[in-house]
């Protein structure tokens, strides 16, 4: 008799074929993957060779490639802010510390230059040191003083340096500030003296203005009144103490007299004096009785 063969996988060849199925589709989806390349928004892709860059820059969006052999790196594109730390000195030789902040971009076209000639991190080995240079550069050509109230012309020619420096790599330079500028101790206690110094002496001229014009009003006032008192004392004549005097008159005709009894003033006669003077010419003598005067008697005039 014959032996008999017993099978006793009698399911594994079909088991064999869903296990071959299973790696041949994820083979398949493997090598589709590989072969396509989606480049994001804002970015650029340098296409690799087995590693060595060739001349093709993928631009945003979904790409093919050779799977397995080609890959894609994407450089971004968009719009990038570094900030660096300078030390420099100025003109006149005080130390100082920036921080300095600029934006920045890769241009697309020159996305597959900077990455095969200087790499990702492009950053460390060109715009910050790059940065440094442009600062010490143009802080040289100006005082400590101009540094500040320059400041505005200081950072455009910072800005032009820095383009002139690393446009040529592919970088566009959209905006320079400068954060700070430090000076060293002694000199900010120098800059706080002399502004004090400016601030008393504007304050002395701002006093010395302020008595001069009111000396000038003093004057002013004085030459007014003087003028005033001259006026009054022109305006003042024998005329007008007499209508004044006979505005106030009672009647009596007093006569002043000391105390041996000689008289130190008489109105009456005063006053005849003053009809004398101010009496019209005339050819006919004119006769006018005499008026008479009440004598003022003091204490010390003996009574009869």
């Amino acid at each position: 008799m014959e032996p008999k063969i017993i099978n006793i996988n009698p399911g594994g060849k079909a088991a064999g074929k869903i296990v071959a199925g299973i790696i041949i589709a994820v083979l398949v989806i493997i090598a589709i993957s590989q072969s396509v390349a989606i480049v994001e928004a804002g970015h650029s892709g340098v296409v690799l060779t087995f590693q060595q860059v060739q001349g093709t820059v993928l631009t945003e969006g979904l790409h093919f490639k050779i799977p397995f052999a080609q890959s894609v790196v994407q450089i971004d594109n968009r719009v990038q802010k570094a900030e660096a730390t300078c030390s420099s000195a100025s003109k006149d030789l005080q130390t100082i510390t920036s921080v300095i902040s600029v934006n920045y971009k890769v241009l697309n076209d020159f996305s597959q230059s900077v990455y095969k000639n200087i790499g990702r991190n492009y950053v460390d080995v060109i715009i910050t040191p790059a940065i440094q240079e442009c600062v010490k550069a143009v802080t040289a050509r100006y005082t400590a003083e101009e540094l500040i109230t320059k400041r505005q012309q200081v950072s455009e020619e910072m800005r032009e340096e820095l383009i002139t420096k690393i446009s040529s790599y592919g970088f566009e330079i959209q905006v320079f500030n400068i954060i700070t500028f430090d000076f060293s101790a002694e000199y900010n206690a120098a800059i706080e003296a002399k502004q004090t110094a400016q601030q008393n002496a504007l304050k002395a001229e701002q006093d010395l203005q302020r008595v001069r014009v009111e000396a000038e009003q003093t004057i002013a006032k004085a030459q007014a009144e003087a003028e005033a008192y001259s006026l009054k004392s022109r305006e003042i004549t024998p005329e007008i103490l007499l209508m004044n005097y006979i505005d106030k008159w009672d009647g009596k005709l007093p006569v002043m007299v000391s105390g041996d009894g000689q008289v130190m003033l008489d109105v009456s006669t005063l006053m005849e004096q003053l009809e004398t003077e101010t009496a019209p010419v005339v050819t006919q003598p004119i006769v006018t009785e005499p008026v008479a005067a009440e004598t003022i008697i003091t204490e010390e005039t003996p009574i009869e």
